[in-house]
């Protein structure tokens, strides 16, 4: 998740999404035609006495909806951050901290494995979101506060509390599921506790969004899809990751011996006809034995029909090669893939050297034989037939 970047807090960057521009103002509005309301709620369960009248006339609601909003978004932030530095202490990297439409996410590199670690990490930004509703309950109760100040520190109060409280529901990735996810994998292995934490976010999911839909809260609707979305893709993730456990490029690669390769003297016309015939939509280039590019169909399209017998490979091929080592993870291989935006990677020793290519496809073969029972190690799948032939049809 991107977003524009105003600095960074102990080395971890803090992020602006542009949803977050939207969803302030909103959040401001909101709470500005509910003061009366929230005065009400915090007058009940504080035992204060706001004077309603006095903090509903003219534009002064939206300036205290205002000050309450970007009040809530800072304990988002600082909430965070709680989940943030107890990570950071158990050696964990932190890519960013970004606020968006629904609050705060925090981006790890990696995700802890330990279930005693995550269930300490996940709680920690709930705990926070306590500290500071604590904190400011107390000074609303033992400070003397201007009505305005007091009717935000009031807020505040009360939604770090609930700010908590449903960051606790078992609604994975929300802390509550990722502390699911940590109890359950205490005696069962961490992605079999993912596909299960994941299975009851699906289903608290489901009962959000209809109690959004007969409430007519579109926020929640959206809150809804994102947990189901996100829970089902951390699953996935995580369970590739554990499939792909000490696999390495070079045991699932198809090996250069192996590969259907074009010069890039070929020309389009003729590069097109053995797209046809071979079944292949991406051919490394070789010129002199070594590579010198790769082409795909999209390349090849990119030139009119009538000019094909006069264009060439290396007149629509592309020079920078996206390429991984064979010793590389294969799970890596897959995030540069998406990372690249492509469907194939050369696989280049240290030398410069092509000794292969690895595909989405080999990958998800290579997977789906794995989770049958099968091995990825060398021998294991590579040459037995389980693999399609390199260059052709891709995910």
């Amino acid at each position: 998740m991107r977003g524009i970047t105003l600095g960074r807090v102990a080395g971890i960057p803090i992020q602006l999404n542009w949803t977050f521009l939207l969803v302030l103002p909103l959040f401001a509005w909101l709470i500005g035609t509910q003061v009366g309301e929230f005065v009400e709620l915090i007058n009940g369960v504080l035992n204060a006495s706001l004077d309603a009248a006095a903090l509903t006339g003219g534009q002064l609601p939206y300036v205290l909806g205002t000050a309450a909003a970007v009040g809530l978004f800072v304990s988002v932030l600082l909430h965070e951050f709680g989940h943030s530095l107890t990570a950071m202490r158990f050696g964990y990297e932190i890519d960013s901290i970004t606020l968006w439409l629904f609050g705060g996410v925090a981006s790890f590199k990696e995700m802890p494995e330990d279930w005693k670690q995550e269930l300490l990490i996940a709680v920690a930004g709930p705990v926070v979101s306590v500290l500071i509703g604590v904190v400011s309950w107390i000074a609303f109760q033992n400070l003397a506060l201007p009505p305005e100040v007091a009717f935000v520190v009031g807020y505040l109060a009360l939604m770090n509390v609930v700010l908590a409280a449903f960051n606790m529901l078992p609604g994975f990735p929300m802390d509550g599921g990722r502390v699911l996810r940590a109890l359950l994998a205490r005696n069962r292995p961490h992605a079999q506790a993912t596909k299960i934490a994941a299975e009851v976010g699906k289903v608290f999911a489901f009962l959000l969004g209809l109690w959004g839909l007969f409430n007519g809260n579109l926020i929640t609707v959206g809150l809804a899809f994102f947990i189901y979305i996100a829970g089902a893709g951390e699953a996935q993730q995580t369970v590739l990751r554990a499939a792909f456990e000490n696999v390495v490029v070079d045991d699932i690669m198809t090996p250069r011996e192996e590969l259907k390769t074009v010069t890039p003297h070929t020309s389009v016309a003729e590069l097109l006809e053995r797209m046809f015939s071979e079944r292949h939509t991406g051919y490394p280039v070789l010129k002199n034995g070594r590579l010198a590019g790769m082409v795909t169909l999209e390349d090849a399209q990119s030139v009119r029909e009538v000019e094909r017998d006069a264009y060439t490979v290396e007149d629509v091929m592309e020079t920078d090669i996206a390429s991984v080592t064979p010793d590389a993870d294969a799970l890596d291989a897959l995030d540069e893939m998406q990372e690249r935006g492509v469907g194939r990677l050369a696989v280049i020793d240290v030398n410069g050297d092509l000794v292969g290519l690895i595909s989405r496809t080999d990958l998800m073969t290579a997977f789906n034989v794995i989770q049958s029972g099968g091995s990825a190690l060398t021998g294991g799948l590579r040459g037995s037939g389980n693999l399609p032939d390199v260059g052709g049809p891709r995910v």
